[in-house]
């Protein structure tokens, strides 16, 4: 069970205690993401999350890693499309401090000129590195072919042009109206004293206000059948396609899981086993939900070489137009069930991924969901619920993206 409680500034907390994990995790969860952007401010959600680990009003950018490494565990910090988190793995005696490290970075970062424009580079570098890397950009091609216009087409860092152009002013701004505790849940899950929780909670947060509001996300209208390519010369071709999913507060998540583990989820699936075992046509081949507020994606990747190419993208649709014309057997059911089962349980094993898991859904949906309801949900998923999903998803129309020498010339749909 999760205690939750919100300080007077309306920050979210939200803690579960397992004592017998001998770490603890505490994550700061802010709706801050490419999603709620501008095409303007596309990339800021990332600048930012940059800037917060150079100096402070106490501490230089040299002094902050070596706090982080003294505490000895997990600092860090990502971007997402939805949301940008900041979070510590340590052991159980070092909460406070790694607590008071994540609030001084949040709420005391200087973020000074000379800082900004170094790091300004170093996320163009990172940019240009994500160009170099044809599985992240075929990926970024999809996103653009099947959202459009919308939001979540954009890159999460940004573009190179953006980032160029993009002011200190500007970044500070975003900061301002996103970076508020009404739009933050505190999230820790592990070994901790909970009275003593609250008490670093206060402490560190409750002196922080803020002002603004998020950005409006707007309806998703995909663009079915809309294909992006990029000619690059390289070795591997990337295909990829994206499908109609679900959002992540629907239920039919659970179902899609599984017939995403039959189809193309692990080394047992229909995509693995035909295109990489059976046909030795490319090393890497799956399939992978997507769910996010109030839309979702199902996407399927390949990577393999340009002479089979086509003959990969071929097999795919054909194994898709199999599973819709003849279904899957009680046996691929039951296993990729099982799969989902046991590999959400082995999860739970990890107070990194409880804490990541009750603070997103606080965030996100405004309530953390209960493990053993989950595993319920699971276990509660029939053969018409995942026919339905494979129905609804794979007959569905869907976009196309290719990375590669020909891949201009590989017919995707």
């Amino acid at each position: 069970m999760c205690e939750e409680f919100t300080l007077p500034n309306g920050l979210r907390v939200i803690a579960e205690h397992i004592p017998h994990f001998p770490s603890v995790s505490v994550g700061l969860w802010i709706g801050a993401g490419s999603m709620y952007e501008t095409a303007e401010e596309n990339g800021l959600s990332h600048f930012v999350e940059h800037m917060l680990f150079k100096s402070t009003t106490r501490h230089s950018a040299r002094e902050i890693a070596v706090e982080m490494d003294a505490i000895g565990g997990q600092v860090n910090a990502f971007t997402s499309k939805e949301c940008t988190c900041y979070y510590a793995k340590v052991i159980a005696e070092h909460l406070p401090r790694a607590a008071r490290l994540l609030g001084e970075l949040l709420l005391e970062a200087r973020m000074e000129p000379e800082e900004f424009e170094k790091e300004r580079g170093v996320i163009l570098e990172e940019i240009a590195m994500g160009e170099d890397t044809p599985e992240d950009l075929v990926y970024d091609l999809l996103a653009e072919a099947y959202f459009g216009d919308h939001a979540l087409s954009r890159p999460i860092l940004g573009t190179g042009a953006q980032i160029a152009a993009v002011t200190r002013d500007a970044l500070i701004d975003f900061k301002r109206r996103h970076y508020r505790p009404d739009n933050t849940v505190l999230a820790v899950a592990g070994r901790f004293d909970p009275a003593q929780l609250r008490e670093i909670a206060e402490e560190v947060f409750g002196r922080w206000q803020g002002v603004g509001e998020s950005g409006r996300v707007l309806p998703v209208q995909p663009c079915a059948g809309r294909v992006l390519t990029r000619r690059k010369d390289i070795e591997q071709t990337h295909l990829c396609l994206a499908f109609p999913g679900v959002a992540q507060d629907d239920d039919g998540l659970y179902a899609l899981s599984v017939l995403n583990n039959l189809f193309g989820g692990g080394m047992s699936s229909r995509l693995f086993q035909r295109i990489r075992e059976e046909m030795g046509a490319a090393y890497s081949v799956y399939s992978f939900p997507s769910a996010y507020m109030g839309c979702g994606t199902f996407s399927v990747y390949a990577g393999t070489s340009p002479e089979t190419a086509q003959r990969v993208m071929d097999e795919i649709h054909a194994q898709i137009d199999l599973l819709l014309k003849d279904g899957f057997t009680d046996g691929e059911f039951t296993m990729a069930k099982d799969q989902l089962r046991v590999s959400y349980v082995l999860g739970l094993e990890s107070s990194s991924s409880r804490m990541s898991s009750i603070g997103r859904n606080k965030l996100l949906r405004g309530e953390a969901i209960d493990p053993e309801e989950v595993v319920r949900k699971i276990e509660a998923v029939t053969r018409e619920d995942v026919e339905r999903a494979m129905r609804q998803t794979l007959g569905g129309a869907c976009a196309g993206a290719a990375v590669g020498r020909n891949a201009d010339a590989v017919r995707l749909l």
